[in-house]
Protein backbone atom coordinates (compact mmCIF):
# COMPACT_ATOMS: atom_id res chain seq x y z
CA UNK A 1 0.00 0.00 0.00
CA UNK A 2 2.83 2.40 0.81
CA UNK A 3 4.51 1.67 -2.52
CA UNK A 4 1.26 2.18 -4.44
CA UNK A 5 0.64 5.50 -2.66
CA UNK A 6 4.22 6.63 -3.29
CA UNK A 7 3.90 5.92 -7.02
CA UNK A 8 0.56 7.75 -7.28
CA UNK A 9 1.72 10.82 -5.35
CA UNK A 10 5.01 10.99 -7.27
CA UNK A 11 3.21 10.79 -10.59
CA UNK A 12 0.80 13.57 -9.67
CA UNK A 13 3.73 15.70 -8.49
CA UNK A 14 5.36 15.26 -11.90
CA UNK A 15 2.23 16.04 -13.93
CA UNK A 16 0.65 18.85 -11.87
CA UNK A 17 3.39 21.48 -12.44
CA UNK A 18 3.08 21.05 -16.22
CA UNK A 19 -0.68 21.56 -16.04
CA UNK A 20 -0.17 24.53 -13.73
CA UNK A 21 2.23 26.15 -16.21
CA UNK A 22 -0.31 25.75 -18.98
CA UNK A 23 -3.07 27.19 -16.78
CA UNK A 24 -0.96 30.24 -15.91
CA UNK A 25 0.01 30.79 -19.55
CA UNK A 26 -3.65 30.57 -20.67
CA UNK A 27 -5.74 32.34 -17.98
CA UNK A 28 -8.63 32.81 -20.42
CA UNK A 29 -9.67 29.17 -19.89
CA UNK A 30 -11.67 30.20 -16.80
CA UNK A 31 -10.95 27.04 -14.77
CA UNK A 32 -9.74 27.47 -11.21
CA UNK A 33 -7.23 25.52 -9.17
CA UNK A 34 -9.63 22.58 -8.60
CA UNK A 35 -9.90 22.29 -12.36
CA UNK A 36 -6.10 22.16 -12.57
CA UNK A 37 -5.98 19.28 -10.09
CA UNK A 38 -8.71 17.38 -11.92
CA UNK A 39 -6.87 17.91 -15.22
CA UNK A 40 -3.62 16.65 -13.70
CA UNK A 41 -5.40 13.54 -12.42
CA UNK A 42 -6.96 12.98 -15.85
CA UNK A 43 -3.55 13.28 -17.56
CA UNK A 44 -2.08 10.83 -15.04
CA UNK A 45 -4.84 8.38 -15.92
CA UNK A 46 -4.24 9.01 -19.62
CA UNK A 47 -0.64 7.95 -19.00
CA UNK A 48 -2.12 4.53 -18.15
CA UNK A 49 -4.02 4.62 -21.48
CA UNK A 50 -7.36 5.28 -19.81
CA UNK A 51 -9.84 6.82 -22.25
CA UNK A 52 -12.39 9.50 -21.34
CA UNK A 53 -15.53 11.11 -22.68
CA UNK A 54 -15.36 14.78 -23.67
CA UNK A 55 -18.51 16.85 -23.63
CA UNK A 56 -19.58 17.79 -27.14
CA UNK A 57 -16.85 15.72 -28.79
CA UNK A 58 -17.44 12.09 -27.82
CA UNK A 59 -14.94 9.50 -26.67
CA UNK A 60 -11.19 10.17 -26.75
CA UNK A 61 -9.16 6.98 -26.92
CA UNK A 62 -6.08 7.79 -28.99
CA UNK A 63 -3.70 8.65 -26.17
CA UNK A 64 0.10 9.15 -26.22
CA UNK A 65 1.92 5.91 -25.49
CA UNK A 66 5.03 7.80 -24.44
CA UNK A 67 3.37 8.82 -21.18
CA UNK A 68 3.32 5.17 -20.07
CA UNK A 69 7.05 5.49 -19.43
CA UNK A 70 6.41 7.65 -16.34
CA UNK A 71 4.13 5.29 -14.36
CA UNK A 72 6.00 2.28 -15.75
CA UNK A 73 9.34 3.54 -14.44
CA UNK A 74 7.86 4.42 -11.05
CA UNK A 75 6.18 1.01 -10.72
CA UNK A 76 9.40 -0.69 -11.81
CA UNK A 77 11.25 1.11 -9.04
CA UNK A 78 8.53 0.26 -6.54
CA UNK A 79 8.74 -3.44 -7.42
CA UNK A 80 12.52 -3.43 -6.93
CA UNK A 81 12.22 -1.71 -3.56
CA UNK A 82 9.50 -4.09 -2.37
CA UNK A 83 11.56 -7.16 -3.22
CA UNK A 84 14.67 -5.81 -1.53
CA UNK A 85 13.00 -4.47 1.60
CA UNK A 86 10.83 -7.56 2.08
CA UNK A 87 13.79 -9.90 1.70
CA UNK A 88 12.28 -11.85 -1.21
CA UNK A 89 14.80 -14.44 -2.36
CA UNK A 90 12.75 -16.77 -4.60
CA UNK A 91 11.67 -15.89 -8.10
CA UNK A 92 8.31 -17.59 -7.53
CA UNK A 93 7.53 -15.08 -4.76
CA UNK A 94 8.07 -12.06 -7.04
CA UNK A 95 4.65 -12.62 -8.58
CA UNK A 96 3.00 -12.35 -5.17
CA UNK A 97 4.91 -9.15 -4.46
CA UNK A 98 3.75 -7.66 -7.77
CA UNK A 99 0.17 -8.70 -6.99
CA UNK A 100 0.25 -6.96 -3.61
CA UNK A 101 1.40 -3.81 -5.41
CA UNK A 102 -1.11 -4.04 -8.28
CA UNK A 103 -4.29 -4.42 -6.19
CA UNK A 104 -4.02 -1.23 -4.09
CA UNK A 105 -2.61 0.71 -7.03
CA UNK A 106 -5.62 -0.24 -9.17
CA UNK A 107 -7.98 0.90 -6.38
CA UNK A 108 -6.16 4.23 -6.11
CA UNK A 109 -6.40 4.85 -9.85
CA UNK A 110 -10.08 3.94 -9.78
CA UNK A 111 -10.60 6.50 -7.01
CA UNK A 112 -8.72 9.13 -9.02
CA UNK A 113 -10.97 8.43 -12.01
CA UNK A 114 -14.05 9.06 -9.88
CA UNK A 115 -12.65 12.23 -8.27
CA UNK A 116 -11.42 13.72 -11.56
CA UNK A 117 -14.83 13.52 -13.26
CA UNK A 118 -16.29 16.86 -14.27
CA UNK A 119 -18.93 18.27 -16.57
CA UNK A 120 -16.31 18.61 -19.32
CA UNK A 121 -14.40 15.32 -19.14
CA UNK A 122 -15.18 11.96 -17.51
CA UNK A 123 -12.48 9.25 -17.36
CA UNK A 124 -13.60 5.64 -17.55
CA UNK A 125 -13.49 4.09 -14.07
CA UNK A 126 -13.40 0.42 -15.22
CA UNK A 127 -10.57 1.17 -17.64
CA UNK A 128 -8.66 2.95 -14.89
CA UNK A 129 -8.88 -0.07 -12.58
CA UNK A 130 -7.99 -2.66 -15.22
CA UNK A 131 -5.21 -0.65 -16.90
CA UNK A 132 -3.58 0.30 -13.59
CA UNK A 133 -3.72 -3.30 -12.36
CA UNK A 134 -2.12 -4.72 -15.51
CA UNK A 135 0.58 -2.04 -15.69
CA UNK A 136 1.49 -2.42 -12.01
CA UNK A 137 1.54 -6.20 -12.25
CA UNK A 138 3.79 -6.15 -15.33
CA UNK A 139 6.17 -3.31 -14.46
CA UNK A 140 6.33 -4.16 -10.76
CA UNK A 141 6.92 -7.83 -11.50
CA UNK A 142 9.71 -7.12 -13.98
CA UNK A 143 11.34 -4.69 -11.57
CA UNK A 144 11.15 -7.22 -8.74
CA UNK A 145 12.61 -9.98 -10.91
CA UNK A 146 15.45 -7.72 -11.99
CA UNK A 147 16.22 -7.02 -8.33
CA UNK A 148 16.96 -10.71 -7.79
CA UNK A 149 19.27 -11.37 -10.75
CA UNK A 150 20.56 -9.84 -14.01
CA UNK A 151 18.62 -10.40 -17.22
CA UNK A 152 21.14 -12.94 -18.48
CA UNK A 153 20.66 -15.11 -15.41
CA UNK A 154 16.87 -14.81 -15.63
CA UNK A 155 16.95 -15.81 -19.30
CA UNK A 156 19.10 -18.81 -18.36
CA UNK A 157 16.29 -20.11 -16.16
CA UNK A 158 14.05 -20.60 -19.20
CA UNK A 159 14.10 -23.91 -21.10
CA UNK A 160 16.23 -23.79 -24.26
CA UNK A 161 13.24 -23.85 -26.61
CA UNK A 162 11.36 -21.09 -24.77
CA UNK A 163 14.52 -19.02 -24.60
CA UNK A 164 15.06 -19.39 -28.35
CA UNK A 165 11.50 -18.17 -29.08
CA UNK A 166 11.93 -15.16 -26.78
CA UNK A 167 15.25 -14.20 -28.40
CA UNK A 168 13.89 -14.71 -31.93
CA UNK A 169 10.76 -12.65 -31.20
CA UNK A 170 12.87 -9.87 -29.70
CA UNK A 171 15.07 -9.86 -32.80
CA UNK A 172 12.12 -9.68 -35.20
CA UNK A 173 10.48 -6.90 -33.18
CA UNK A 174 13.76 -5.00 -33.12
CA UNK A 175 13.97 -5.05 -36.91
CA UNK A 176 10.36 -3.87 -37.21
CA UNK A 177 10.83 -1.16 -34.57
CA UNK A 178 14.06 0.21 -36.03
CA UNK A 179 12.60 0.26 -39.52
CA UNK A 180 9.40 1.92 -38.29
CA UNK A 181 11.39 4.58 -36.46
CA UNK A 182 13.51 5.29 -39.52
CA UNK A 183 10.44 5.41 -41.75
CA UNK A 184 8.63 7.86 -39.45
CA UNK A 185 11.72 10.07 -39.20
CA UNK A 186 12.26 10.10 -42.97
CA UNK A 187 8.62 10.98 -43.61
CA UNK A 188 8.71 13.81 -41.07
CA UNK A 189 11.93 15.14 -42.56
CA UNK A 190 10.41 15.08 -46.04
CA UNK A 191 7.43 17.14 -44.79
CA UNK A 192 9.40 19.48 -42.55
CA UNK A 193 8.06 22.57 -44.31
CA UNK A 194 4.44 21.54 -43.64
CA UNK A 195 5.37 20.83 -40.03
CA UNK A 196 6.78 24.34 -39.58
CA UNK A 197 3.76 25.90 -41.27
CA UNK A 198 1.29 24.14 -38.96
CA UNK A 199 3.33 25.05 -35.90
CA UNK A 200 3.37 28.73 -36.84
CA UNK A 201 -0.35 28.79 -37.66
CA UNK A 202 -1.28 27.57 -34.18
CA UNK A 203 0.33 30.68 -32.56
CA UNK A 204 0.76 28.85 -29.27
CA UNK A 205 3.36 31.23 -27.86
CA UNK A 206 6.56 30.28 -26.07
CA UNK A 207 5.03 28.26 -23.24
CA UNK A 208 2.37 26.73 -25.45
CA UNK A 209 4.93 25.72 -28.06
CA UNK A 210 7.04 24.02 -25.39
CA UNK A 211 4.02 22.09 -24.08
CA UNK A 212 3.01 21.23 -27.64
CA UNK A 213 6.50 19.85 -28.26
CA UNK A 214 6.21 17.65 -25.15
CA UNK A 215 2.86 16.33 -26.34
CA UNK A 216 4.28 15.47 -29.76
CA UNK A 217 7.23 13.69 -28.17
CA UNK A 218 4.77 11.64 -26.13
CA UNK A 219 3.06 10.59 -29.37
CA UNK A 220 6.31 9.32 -30.94
CA UNK A 221 5.65 5.67 -29.94
CA UNK A 222 2.24 5.96 -31.62
CA UNK A 223 3.91 7.19 -34.80
CA UNK A 224 6.38 4.27 -34.71
CA UNK A 225 3.51 1.82 -34.25
CA UNK A 226 1.69 3.32 -37.23
CA UNK A 227 4.87 3.08 -39.32
CA UNK A 228 5.30 -0.59 -38.37
CA UNK A 229 1.72 -1.30 -39.46
CA UNK A 230 2.47 0.62 -42.67
CA UNK A 231 5.29 -1.84 -43.47
CA UNK A 232 2.98 -4.79 -42.86
CA UNK A 233 0.64 -3.77 -45.66
CA UNK A 234 -2.77 -2.92 -44.12
CA UNK A 235 -1.47 0.47 -42.98
CA UNK A 236 -3.66 2.70 -40.85
CA UNK A 237 -6.63 5.04 -41.12
CA UNK A 238 -7.31 8.58 -40.00
CA UNK A 239 -11.06 8.68 -40.12
CA UNK A 240 -13.74 6.43 -41.50
CA UNK A 241 -13.26 5.54 -45.14
CA UNK A 242 -9.56 6.51 -45.23
CA UNK A 243 -6.41 4.45 -45.58
CA UNK A 244 -2.65 5.07 -45.60
CA UNK A 245 -0.81 2.02 -46.96
CA UNK A 246 2.22 1.28 -49.18
CA UNK A 247 -0.13 0.55 -52.06
CA UNK A 248 -1.91 3.91 -51.90
CA UNK A 249 -3.21 6.80 -49.80
CA UNK A 250 -6.78 8.06 -49.46
CA UNK A 251 -7.23 10.77 -46.81
CA UNK A 252 -9.63 13.50 -45.85
CA UNK A 253 -9.02 16.71 -43.87
CA UNK A 254 -6.62 16.29 -40.94
CA UNK A 255 -6.57 18.15 -37.61
CA UNK A 256 -4.09 21.02 -37.24
CA UNK A 257 -1.55 18.97 -35.30
CA UNK A 258 2.02 19.53 -36.57
CA UNK A 259 3.07 15.91 -36.20
CA UNK A 260 0.39 14.81 -38.66
CA UNK A 261 2.37 16.52 -41.43
CA UNK A 262 4.45 13.33 -41.65
CA UNK A 263 1.45 11.38 -43.03
CA UNK A 264 1.81 11.05 -46.81
CA UNK A 265 -1.02 12.68 -48.71
CA UNK A 266 -2.00 12.96 -52.35
CA UNK A 267 -3.44 10.61 -54.92
CA UNK A 268 -3.86 6.87 -54.29
CA UNK A 269 -0.66 6.26 -56.28
CA UNK A 270 1.39 8.94 -54.51
CA UNK A 271 3.96 6.41 -53.20
CA UNK A 272 6.51 5.20 -55.81
CA UNK A 273 6.40 1.51 -56.66
CA UNK A 274 9.97 0.75 -55.61
CA UNK A 275 9.34 2.33 -52.20
CA UNK A 276 6.27 0.17 -51.72
CA UNK A 277 8.20 -3.00 -52.59
CA UNK A 278 11.06 -2.11 -50.24
CA UNK A 279 8.69 -1.31 -47.39
CA UNK A 280 6.65 -4.49 -47.84
CA UNK A 281 9.84 -6.61 -47.71
CA UNK A 282 10.68 -5.46 -44.17
CA UNK A 283 8.47 -8.00 -42.28
CA UNK A 284 9.96 -10.88 -44.26
CA UNK A 285 13.47 -9.71 -43.44
CA UNK A 286 12.48 -9.45 -39.77
CA UNK A 287 11.15 -13.01 -39.84
CA UNK A 288 14.29 -14.34 -41.50
CA UNK A 289 16.43 -12.64 -38.87
CA UNK A 290 14.28 -14.09 -36.08
CA UNK A 291 14.56 -17.60 -37.51
CA UNK A 292 18.33 -17.27 -37.69
CA UNK A 293 18.52 -16.21 -34.05
CA UNK A 294 16.28 -19.10 -33.01
CA UNK A 295 18.59 -21.71 -34.51
CA UNK A 296 21.67 -20.05 -33.04
CA UNK A 297 20.19 -20.20 -29.55
CA UNK A 298 18.79 -23.75 -29.71
CA UNK A 299 19.05 -25.90 -32.84
CA UNK A 300 16.27 -28.45 -33.36
CA UNK A 301 17.43 -32.10 -33.66
CA UNK A 302 14.30 -33.06 -35.63
CA UNK A 303 14.76 -31.11 -38.85
CA UNK A 304 11.08 -31.22 -39.80
CA UNK A 305 10.00 -29.44 -36.57
CA UNK A 306 12.31 -26.43 -36.94
CA UNK A 307 9.88 -24.53 -39.24
CA UNK A 308 7.12 -25.01 -36.66
CA UNK A 309 9.18 -23.29 -33.99
CA UNK A 310 9.99 -20.55 -36.49
CA UNK A 311 6.29 -19.98 -37.09
CA UNK A 312 5.82 -19.82 -33.30
CA UNK A 313 8.22 -16.85 -33.35
CA UNK A 314 5.98 -15.22 -35.97
CA UNK A 315 2.88 -15.84 -33.85
CA UNK A 316 4.50 -14.21 -30.82
CA UNK A 317 5.58 -11.27 -32.96
CA UNK A 318 2.03 -10.95 -34.29
CA UNK A 319 0.57 -10.82 -30.79
CA UNK A 320 2.93 -8.02 -29.73
CA UNK A 321 2.42 -6.11 -32.99
CA UNK A 322 -1.35 -6.41 -32.73
CA UNK A 323 -1.32 -5.10 -29.17
CA UNK A 324 0.89 -2.16 -30.20
CA UNK A 325 -1.43 -1.37 -33.12
CA UNK A 326 -4.53 -1.51 -30.92
CA UNK A 327 -3.09 0.77 -28.25
CA UNK A 328 -1.49 3.23 -30.69
CA UNK A 329 -4.85 4.23 -32.17
CA UNK A 330 -8.32 4.98 -30.91
CA UNK A 331 -11.22 7.35 -31.27
CA UNK A 332 -10.87 11.11 -31.48
CA UNK A 333 -14.57 11.86 -31.23
CA UNK A 334 -17.88 10.39 -32.27
CA UNK A 335 -18.03 11.64 -35.87
CA UNK A 336 -15.65 10.95 -38.76
CA UNK A 337 -12.62 10.59 -36.46
CA UNK A 338 -14.14 7.71 -34.50
CA UNK A 339 -11.69 5.36 -36.27
CA UNK A 340 -8.08 6.56 -36.07
CA UNK A 341 -4.98 4.41 -36.31
CA UNK A 342 -4.31 0.83 -37.38
CA UNK A 343 -6.54 -2.16 -36.80
CA UNK A 344 -5.16 -4.38 -34.05
CA UNK A 345 -6.47 -7.71 -35.33
CA UNK A 346 -5.48 -7.01 -38.91
CA UNK A 347 -1.95 -5.98 -37.93
CA UNK A 348 -1.57 -9.01 -35.66
CA UNK A 349 -2.84 -11.48 -38.27
CA UNK A 350 -0.73 -10.08 -41.11
CA UNK A 351 2.39 -9.92 -38.91
CA UNK A 352 1.86 -13.53 -37.84
CA UNK A 353 1.63 -14.71 -41.45
CA UNK A 354 4.44 -12.61 -42.93
CA UNK A 355 6.94 -12.89 -40.09
CA UNK A 356 5.93 -16.46 -39.30
CA UNK A 357 6.40 -17.78 -42.84
CA UNK A 358 9.76 -16.04 -43.23
CA UNK A 359 10.93 -17.25 -39.81
CA UNK A 360 9.80 -20.81 -40.60
CA UNK A 361 11.72 -20.91 -43.87
CA UNK A 362 14.81 -19.31 -42.33
CA UNK A 363 14.79 -21.56 -39.26
CA UNK A 364 14.27 -24.68 -41.39
CA UNK A 365 17.09 -23.90 -43.81
CA UNK A 366 19.62 -22.73 -41.21
CA UNK A 367 18.80 -25.62 -38.87
CA UNK A 368 19.19 -28.15 -41.71
CA UNK A 369 22.55 -26.69 -42.68
CA UNK A 370 23.77 -26.73 -39.10
CA UNK A 371 22.67 -30.29 -38.39
CA UNK A 372 24.08 -31.47 -41.71
CA UNK A 373 27.42 -29.82 -40.95
CA UNK A 374 27.51 -31.21 -37.41
CA UNK A 375 25.46 -34.44 -37.17
CA UNK A 376 26.90 -35.23 -33.73
CA UNK A 377 24.96 -32.32 -32.26
CA UNK A 378 21.63 -33.78 -33.36
CA UNK A 379 22.53 -37.29 -32.13
CA UNK A 380 23.49 -36.06 -28.67
CA UNK A 381 20.40 -33.85 -28.51
CA UNK A 382 18.17 -36.82 -29.29
CA UNK A 383 19.85 -38.98 -26.67
CA UNK A 384 19.39 -36.22 -24.05
CA UNK A 385 15.72 -35.61 -24.65
CA UNK A 386 16.04 -32.98 -27.35
CA UNK A 387 18.39 -30.65 -25.45
CA UNK A 388 21.29 -29.48 -27.56
CA UNK A 389 24.62 -28.99 -25.77
CA UNK A 390 26.38 -25.69 -26.33
CA UNK A 391 30.14 -25.77 -26.58
CA UNK A 392 32.53 -22.89 -27.00
CA UNK A 393 35.41 -24.88 -28.39
CA UNK A 394 33.64 -27.49 -30.48
CA UNK A 395 30.73 -29.88 -30.65
CA UNK A 396 30.33 -33.11 -28.73
CA UNK A 397 30.93 -36.04 -31.07
CA UNK A 398 29.42 -39.53 -30.85
CA UNK A 399 31.93 -42.39 -30.79
CA UNK A 400 30.31 -45.52 -32.15
CA UNK A 401 26.66 -46.25 -32.71
CA UNK A 402 24.13 -45.82 -29.88
CA UNK A 403 23.61 -49.10 -28.13
CA UNK A 404 20.33 -50.67 -27.07
CA UNK A 405 18.71 -50.56 -23.66
CA UNK A 406 21.38 -52.85 -22.21
CA UNK A 407 24.31 -50.93 -23.56
CA UNK A 408 25.64 -47.39 -23.54
CA UNK A 409 27.11 -44.75 -25.83
CA UNK A 410 30.49 -43.11 -25.53
CA UNK A 411 30.91 -39.40 -26.24
CA UNK A 412 34.14 -37.63 -27.10
CA UNK A 413 34.42 -34.25 -25.38
CA UNK A 414 36.71 -31.83 -27.25
CA UNK A 415 37.33 -29.99 -23.96
CA UNK A 416 38.90 -33.06 -22.37
CA UNK A 417 42.38 -32.00 -23.43
CA UNK A 418 42.18 -28.95 -21.20
CA UNK A 419 43.03 -30.83 -18.06
CA UNK A 420 46.34 -30.62 -16.20
CA UNK A 421 48.73 -33.47 -15.64
CA UNK A 422 49.72 -34.32 -12.11
CA UNK A 423 51.17 -37.34 -10.43
CA UNK A 424 48.60 -37.11 -7.66
CA UNK A 425 45.52 -37.56 -9.86
CA UNK A 426 44.89 -41.02 -11.30
CA UNK A 427 47.20 -43.56 -12.77
CA UNK A 428 47.74 -41.46 -15.90
CA UNK A 429 48.18 -38.18 -14.06
CA UNK A 430 45.06 -36.55 -15.60
CA UNK A 431 42.85 -34.14 -13.64
CA UNK A 432 39.42 -33.47 -15.23
CA UNK A 433 38.02 -29.96 -15.41
CA UNK A 434 35.26 -29.21 -12.95
CA UNK A 435 31.93 -27.93 -14.34
CA UNK A 436 32.49 -24.51 -12.79
CA UNK A 437 35.66 -24.06 -14.83
CA UNK A 438 33.97 -24.67 -18.16
CA UNK A 439 33.03 -21.68 -20.39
Amino acid sequence: MLAACAVTVTGLVIVTPLVLVGWIAAPHTGSGLPGVLRTAAAIWLAAHHVGFSLRGAGRIGMLPLGLIVIPGALLWRAGRSMVRLAGVSRLADVGYAALTLAIPYALLCGGLAMLSRSAVAAPSVPEAVVAAFLLALTAGGLGGARALAPWGTLMGLLPPRSRSIVVATAGALTVLGVTGSALAGISLGAHLREFATLSSELQAGTVGSALLLLVQMAYLPNAIGWAVCFTLGPGFAFGTGTVVAPTGVALGPLPAFPMLAAIPTGSPAAIPGWVSMAVLAVPYFAGAFGGLLMVRVAPTPAIETAPLWGFACGAATGVVTGALAAFSGGALGSARLAAVGPSGWQAGLVATLEVGVAAAVSAGVVNWLRVRRDPGTAEVARSRGGRTPHAAGGAVQVVGEPAGDDGHSLYLDPWAGGGTASADHGPEGYQPISPSALP
